[in-house]
This record gives structure tokens, C-alpha cells and sequence, in this order.
């Protein structure tokens, strides 16, 4: 039997061990491999205050991956902001409205290479052995108590209800981080920033323009927070044909609307996968090699060709009687009628009385303020590259033009060097290091990037610390009683001088 998404519908078997025997377990892995690694990085003081080696803002499965990469490597004067209450972090049980993940089961995601940190082996501990092989999918409720798991046990140093209001660069070198703690003003100094913000994590949802006119009790993005309670017996209407669009629709039908109208501009609905049937070692690895030319050649491909919803969001839909797919119907426009919209296509007008926009999102700088001091200086694709003929693509010209560990670069060189101690690992990296800081199946790799970068980075810009405690480093290995010079030996010599009669 394929476990349901409902996680509170799941109980252990009689094969289930426990987290807390897992957690052992994980505890003599970390011990075996040494991990994680001793703090190493000196501490740096600035105006009275411990500087920190890092933030990482977002606690959601990038920014946790992150935490811990960073701590694996010895560098454990970090935190983590998130602006959600603990256990909300992400999508996962806020907007995300699909009953199960869309990865396979079996795929490691933020793991790090540790068998027991896996969600499979999550899963097994919890339920056994006999519920994960009946598993279909992951219930992204169960996904999200993974992720509460993971960050519990790896103690992560992450800090909830916390919000990033300003970046700025200082003359020292370090960067100082406007926050907003549960309502009150405070400042951090950190040495790197890690954007670990998601989908809109450099700007926000997309919306067409002629939407932004309307009374807001009439729509909403599909990454809004949505009652769909308040959707029982309405007219509903979807924009888009992607997994978020299947989603919404499907949850505002089984919400109990009288009604839904499914409007698709393509003529048919994507149906392959173009990236996912490449995935391989190769292209997490490689794809950061590519010349910049064959980066767009595979990420244009891939966008124009648009990722299919999954069959069974899509069954979830066209399932009930009164759902009703548009092809070739983009939304022209859109007018208020009294109590109700109505949506214009190419083929006809609809009477709607709530639209959901399952856009997606856009890059646009002018909606975070915290980056609002390094917006001028930072670098786009479009600023440096002219795409192959015939592959224009608004949303990759819009991507950022991203450093080796994913740091931001200047526009113009030498206007903005505080640059480099800002990471961009949310999904805009994505044409600058191909798919490994937005989705579950290479994040480990992502982080360790990241990780890996910041280390580098920490130690070159203490090179003279780490020289001067070379020079004063005195333990001895031998403490002088281990030997006797031959000198100081009788008859030392006799054998020399017996060889030269």
C-alpha cells in the first residue's frame, strides 16, 4: 500500500529502531570521521562586538545544508536567520500545497554524504522498513519534520523571527547586517553573507502588470498565503500549467469551489523533463566548467521546453468533473465586474470570482531592500554576455553573474569589493553553477561549494594570523630524552678508528 500525504495517517512499524537509536548512530559516524572539525578561524573583534565568520540568511533546506557544511569545516562562528517561526521555515508547510515532494524518495538531498542523515534513513528509523518500501513520494509534511530533525540534530545555530533590513559595506572590510528580531532593531557584523533565500531570494513573485491594478480581494500569487476555506462554491481561476498552477487548483477543488478554470497560454502542456533526464555526476560537476555560451545553450533549452507538472499533480486536477483546462488561453486581461472578475483570452471571457497567479517569480533587486546599498554594483549576465542567435532569454539575462563560491561579482571592478563576501546560493545561481542551490538532488554539492569557497576565502584574509602562530608554535614532538649523541658516547668512535689501520 503507497503511503498516504497525510503524515498524521502514518505509524510506526514493528521494524522501526527510533530516531533515537538513528541518532546514535549518526553520533558515531560524525565521531569516526572526526566531525565536525575543531573551530580554527581567529576570532576578529570590530566597535566592541565578536564579529561573525558568517550569516546565512534563511533556514530552510539551502540555508541548513549550509550551517552544517560550514560547521563540518570548522567554522562554527556562524548563524542562521529566518524570518519564520521555528518549524515553518520554507515552503514546505506554507505555500508549497502539493500532497508529496515532486524528487524521488531515494534521492540523499542535504545529507552530506552521511547514510544516517538521509531522509531515507529518517524514514526507516520513524516508520521501518516496510513503510518506506511502500512509499511513493515524500508527504512534504513529513519532509518538513526531516529538515526540524536534521536541524536539531546537527545543532545548528539557527535564530527564528529574525529579518535582514539592510546590508551595508564598512571601510574595514566587513559588512554590517541590519536585523529585526521578534520586533526589535539590532545589528550584526559579519565577514560573509549567505543568501540562502529560495526561489525569490533576489526579488519576488511575478505577477502580469495589468494584475498589480486590481482590488487584492480579488487574486492572489500562488506563493501568497491563501484561504482556500473561503474558496467553497466560487468560480476559481488558475494561471499557469506548471506543478505550483496543479497544486492550487487541485487544493482550491478540494476546497470545495464550484468551479475551475485552468488558463494555459501553450497550445498543449509541457509533458518532458528536459534537465532532469541529463542529471548525472557530470552535469552537477561540470556544468560550472562550461564556457558561458553552452551554460545558456542548456539552460535556454531547458526553459523554453518548460518543466511538466508531475502526472499525479496533474490527475489531481482533472480528476473532478468541474476543472477545466484552457490551451492556447493566456490571460489578455482582466476586469472587475461588480463582485466578480472578468477574464479575458483569445477565445473567450469567463466569470470569475478569485484568480490565482502561478507565475512564478523574477529577479528584480528593487524588491529587497536589504540589498538596496549593493543593487548599482552587482553583475548580471546581461551586463557581460550577448546570447547565441536566436536564444534571447529575459529571465537568464536577469540572472546573476556568480564568482566560484558563489559570491557576487561588480559590474564595474574595483566600485563594489564587498561584493565578494555576499553568496547568492538560492535558485538565480542557477545559470552561473547549474542546479545546486535551489532543488533537493544536488544541495549537498551546492553547499559544499559554498562552504568550501568561505574557508578559502577566511583563510587567505588571516594568512598573517595563521603565519604568526606557524612562527610561535612551540609544542615540542621530542622532548630531547629519546636519543644519545654518538659523542657523548664511550667508545663511540673505536670502530672509525679501527677501519682506517
Amino acid at each position: 500500500m503507497t503511503v498516504t500525504a497525510d503524515a498524521t495517517a502514518m505509524a510506526a512499524g514493528a521494524d522501526a529502531i527510533g530516531l533515537e537509536a538513528l541518532e546514535a548512530r549518526l553520533r558515531q559516524d560524525l565521531a569516526w570521521l572526526e566531525l565536525p572539525a575543531k573551530p580554527w578561524v581567529p576570532e576578529r573583534v570590530a566597535d566592541g562586538e565578536t564579529v561573525r565568520d558568517v550569516v546565512i540568511v534563511g533556514a530552510g533546506m539551502a540555508g541548513l545544508v549550509a550551517s552544517a557544511m560550514l560547521k563540518r569545516y570548522g567554522v562554527a562562528n556562524h548563524v542562521v536567520y529566518d524570518k519564520a517561526p521555528a518549524g515553518r521555515e520554507g515552503p514546505w508547510v506554507t505555500y508549497a500545497r502539493m500532497q508529496t515532494l515532486r524528487s524521488p524518495k531515494q534521492l540523499t538531498g542535504p545529507a552530506m554524504g552521511l547514510p544516517a542523515l538521509t531522509y531515507r534513513a529518517y524514514h526507516e528509523a520513524r516508520f521501518g522498513l516496510a513503510a518506506w518500501e511502500a512509499l511513493d513520494k515524500i508527504p512534504r509534511e513529513i519532509w518538513m519534520d526531516y529538515l526540524v530533525w536534521y536541524r536539531r540534530v546537527l545543532d545548528l545555530p539557527v535564530v527564528n523571527e529574525t529579518t535582514i533590513t539592510h546590508v551595508a559595506a564598512r571601510p574595514d572590510g566587513l559588512l554590517d547586517v541590519a536585523i529585526k528580531q521578534s520586533g526589535q532593531p539590532g545589528r550584526v557584523i559579519a565577514r560573509h553573507l549567505v543568501l540562502a533565500t529560495g526561489r525569490d531570494g533576489l526579488g519576488g513573485p511575478y505577477v502580469p502588470d495589468f494584475v498589480k491594478r486590481l482590488d487584492p480581494r480579488f487574486w492572489a500569487h500562488s506563493a501568497d498565503a491563501i484561504d482556500f476555506e473561503a474558496l467553497k462554491d466560487k468560480r476559481v481561476g488558475v494561471v499557469g500549467a506548471g506543478a505550483s498552477a496543479m497544486d492550487n487548483a487541485a487544493t482550491a477543488l478540494e476546497a470545495g469551489a464550484a468551479r475551475l478554470d485552468l488558463f494555459i497560454r501553450r497550445t498543449d502542456i509541457p509533458r518532458i523533463n528536459k534537465f532532469t533526464g541529463i542529471g548525472s555526476q557530470g552535469v552537477v560537476h561540470g556544468f560550472a566548467g562550461l564556457p558561458d555560451e553552452w551554460k545558456w545553450r542548456f539552460l535556454h533549452t531547458t526553459l523554453s521546453a518548460q518543466t511538466p507538472p508531475p502526472r499525479d499533480s496533474t490527475l489531481r486536477v482533472s480528476r473532478h468533473p468541474h476543472a477545466y483546462f484552457h490551451l492556447g488561453s493566456p490571460v489578455t486581461d482582466v476586469h472587475e465586474k461588480g463582485d466578480h472578475l472578468e477574464i479575458v483570452t483569445p477565445k473567450a471571457r469567463y466569470a470569475i470570482d478569485f484568480m490565482i497567479f502561478a507565475t512564478g517569480f523574477n529577479v528584480d533587486l528593487g524588491l529587497r531592500p536589504e540589498l538596496a546599498a549593493f543593487a548599482p554594483y552587482i553583475r548580471f549576465w546581461g551586463d557581460r554576455f550577448a546570447p547565441p542567435e536566436g536564444m534571447a532569454n529575459a529571465e537568464l539575462t536577469y540572472s546573476p553573474d556568480l564568482g566560484p563560491s558563489f559570491e557576487f561579482l561588480e559590474r564595474e571592478p574595483g566600485t563594489c569589493p564587498a561584493l565578494r563576501s555576499i553568496h547568492a546560493f538560492n535558485f538565480p545561481a542557477t545559470l552561473s553553477h547549474g542546479k545546486l542551490s535551489g532543488d533537493i538532488p544536488a544541495i549537498s554539492e551546492g553547499a559544499e561549494r559554498l562552504a568550501r569557497g568561505i574557508v578559502q576565502a577566511l583563510f587567505v584574509e588571516d594568512r598573517e594570523l595563521h603565519y604568526a602562530n606557524l612562527v610561535a608554535f612551540s609544542t615540542p614532538e621530542l622532548v630531547g630524552d629519546e636519543w644519545v649523541d654518538a659523542d657523548q658516547r664511550d667508545g663511540a668512535n673505536q670502530g672509525l678508528d679501527h677501519a682506517a689501520e
